[in-house]
């Protein structure tokens, strides 16, 4: 598979696209085939080694493959997956505590991290929604039933075709 990586901090032109290895789920784990990935503040500040960033590696970047918003489909799962089962397309954020790697063609993802995707949004729209709606949530003070009515209200508004 190819991923792109970040072998140390500096601009974007320092990403470079590689084939690596595609990795296998783990017991309770899904592996993912990532149809659609957000670029936002966060994945800027771990490629440019902002000083909150240097905590996972002072020298060199702490995760080699950046990315923690996505949208994809599950490939596969592992034995203890009980939620989800291959062909669910689902979306979720890659952030601590997690490892992120959602700027891939695949990523093991443990089963509490995933969300179903709404059938009504396309996986783009999906991918944008872990980091941003989050931020918008905490910054008015609601709640996760916020975020269900959120969630509900954008593929809504998707499916009708009002913004």
């Amino acid at each position: 598979m190819k991923a792109i990586i970040c072998s140390h901090y500096g601009p974007p032109e320092t990403l470079q696209l590689q084939a690596v290895v595609q990795p296998a789920p783990k017991e309770n784990e899904a592996l993912v085939r990532i149809h659609a990935a957000a670029l936002n503040a966060a994945d800027f500040e771990m490629l440019r080694g902002t000083w909150s960033a240097r905590f996972s590696g002072p020298f060199r970047p702490g995760y080699k493959i950046l990315g923690s918003d996505f949208a994809g489909q599950i490939e596969a799962v592992g034995s203890q997956v009980t939620q989800f089962r291959p062909g669910d397309e689902v979306w979720g954020d890659l952030s601590f505590p997690l490892a992120y790697g959602a700027f891939a063609e695949y990523v093991c993802i443990p089963e509490p991290a995933l969300r179903r995707k709404p059938a009504s949004m396309t996986f783009e729209q999906a991918a944008a929604i872990p980091s941003a709606a989050g931020v918008a949530l905490q910054t008015c003070g609601a709640g996760a039933s916020s975020f269900s009515f959120l969630l509900s209200t954008a593929g809504r508004f998707n499916r009708d075709r009002r913004w």
